[in-house]
């Protein structure tokens, strides 16, 4: 087999089965690891895909920078938003991520809610500046305009000195073997430690962010306390996502728009 009729087999597989196991397509093509494995390293030095331990996923379409982003699973961030949105109560402390699944977030926080919100993203900050019930408190340090929230040892530092009740954490990739990982190494550095000053972490994870990989991992899915799903999640995925020891949280069929 040529080597292109190799890639355009991998690149099959992933889409149909959703992954790659390089030791189980060696086997089937009768090839070396070695040949498998270099192919999927020009396959992901050519974007097509993510290597991970043991073979490859897809790449994530949500490591796009932020305005980019804002068109991808709309329906379905609208209403994780809403959910998540649901499970803050008046009087709570609580972390909120950057990102456009954190800012449907914001905008199903009751305007008359008393509470308070520590973010690092100027966009999340902003998108509160109506809720006047509602403290904002922004953590600082040097912009990534690729995503428009602080990173760096600023931000880091003023997480430490941080209780919070909840962290709502955005990623850009949600695998069960692969867990959660994000497509910038300083991003992924702020998510664990916002996620150290939580007593409950909620990944927000928008369909096309499930089954994929990005460059840099957070944390294994099972560090976090629950993960909100839309409703197209396969519910054998809500299953095995449970068996982590994670709560589930998907909006209701007959909850309102």
């Amino acid at each position: 087999m040529l080597t292109e009729e190799r890639k355009t087999f991998l690149l099959d597989t992933l889409a149909i089965d959703g992954r790659i196991e390089a030791k189980a397509v060696a086997k089937e093509l009768g090839l070396s690891d070695d040949t498998i494995r270099r192919d999927l390293r020009e396959l992901a030095a050519a974007g097509k895909l993510q290597r991970v331990h043991g073979g490859a996923l897809p790449t994530s379409p949500a490591d796009a920078d932020l305005n980019a982003r804002k068109a991808i699973a709309s329906k379905s961030k609208q209403e994780i938003g809403k959910t998540a949105a649901s499970l803050i109560k008046p009087g709570q402390v609580v972390i909120i991520d950057g990102g456009t699944t954190a800012l449907e977030l914001t905008k199903n926080i009751p305007k008359n809610q008393e509470n308070t919100v520590i973010t690092h993203s100027p966009t999340v900050a902003v998108a509160l500046a109506a809720h006047v019930k509602t403290k904002v408190i922004m953590i600082g340090g040097t912009l990534f305009r690729h995503s428009m929230v602080n990173v760096g040892a600023a931000t880091v530092e003023a997480a430490s000195r941080i209780r919070a009740d909840f962290f709502f954490m955005g990623v850009t990739g949600v695998d069960i073997n692969a867990g959660l990982s994000t497509g910038d190494m300083e991003e992924a550095h702020i998510k664990r430690a916002l996620s150290q000053r939580a007593a409950e972490t909620v990944v927000m994870a928008s369909s096309e962010k499930i089954g994929v990989a990005s460059t840099y991992v957070v944390m294994p899915l099972e560090q976090a306390s629950g993960i909100v799903l839309g409703q197209n999640t396969p519910m054998q995925l809500r299953k095995d996502i449970k068996k982590l020891g994670l709560e589930v949280f998907v909006k209701k069929h007959n909850d309102g728009a």
